[in-house]
């Protein structure tokens, strides 16, 4: 299972740059996530790379699940 943090795409415009600040200050990492990122783990485990990987959650949210 593929779970993502905070995306920044530009759904999230409408909110205004003070409600993206608020969310990105929310993330260890201190940016938000794009796209690509999230695309890039979904496609490793879709691949043949990820064939020993079993049963996990993938949590690609700059560090969020962590704290």
């Amino acid at each position: 299972m593929l779970s993502p943090g905070t995306i920044d795409t530009p759904a999230l415009d409408q909110f205004g740059p003070e409600v993206k600040e608020t969310l990105r200050s929310q993330i260890p990492r201190g940016v938000m996530g794009r796209p690509e990122e999230i695309a890039t783990a979904a496609l490793f485990l879709a691949s043949s790379d990820s064939s020993f990987v079993n049963g996990i959650e993938l949590f690609v949210d700059g560090g969020t699940a962590q704290i």
